[in-house]
């Protein structure tokens, strides 16, 4: 019996070893993030939150039930790996800065994202929460801003669909944006659902 890792598996361990994660290693955390040849759907995040890596939980706070809510399934099909992947932009939490979180290392999703997708064959939909990941998949693609880029979704499809950050930081955007929750997340819910319906 064949007991060799799978892809996505030799994957982990090649990022787990690399010299750039060393001082995670050498603590003992490993990569977060979840991939699987069967998933339909990918979620690109920007990088764990230390509570989130704490747990070994990807989006494994607020803002992941948030996220839960607009795509409008329940946690046991957003844990499923073989429904749906989650591959922040990096994937160890990047550390605190002087106003908030420090932002995702810029190499990391050009090195590891590729390799990953290369071995997910039926991911259909990805969803690109917040400001890294848009600039990263959708590049000179994108608007001038991610409000722009979002409000215009409907240009991505049916591969990308961007969308804002889930954090509950985000409450003074949604109250200058309504459109979000009124057009863009129901829109979302519905590529979300025909995922698994096609």
């Amino acid at each position: 019996m064949d007991k060799s890792p799978s892809p996505i598996e030799a994957i982990r361990e090649a990022i787990s070893v690399d010299a750039a994660n060393a001082r995670f290693q050498s603590q003992g955390i490993g990569p977060l993030f979840t991939a699987h040849p069967k998933a339909r759907l990918v979620v690109v995040g920007q990088a764990p939150g230390i509570k989130a890596q704490t747990a070994g939980i990807p989006w494994g706070d607020e803002s992941g039930r948030r996220l839960m809510q607009w795509l409008g399934i329940e946690e046991t099909v957003f844990r499923d790996i073989t429904k749906v992947s989650l591959l922040p932009m990096d994937f160890y939490y990047p550390g605190k800065g002087k106003s908030g979180d420090l932002p995702p290392r810029k190499e990391f999703a050009a090195r590891w994202h590729p390799q990953l997708l290369a071995h997910m064959p039926q991911a259909s939909l990805i969803v690109l929460a917040g400001k890294y990941a848009v600039d990263y998949y959708l590049g000179k693609n994108a608007r001038k801003n991610l409000t722009e880029t979002v409000r215009a979704y409907q240009d991505y499809l049916p591969r990308y669909f961007p969308i804002v950050h889930p954090s509950p930081l985000n409450f003074r955007w949604h109250l200058k944006n309504p459109w979000f929750m009124e057009e863009v997340v129901p829109a979302l819910q519905q590529s979300v659902a025909a995922l698994w319906t096609s």
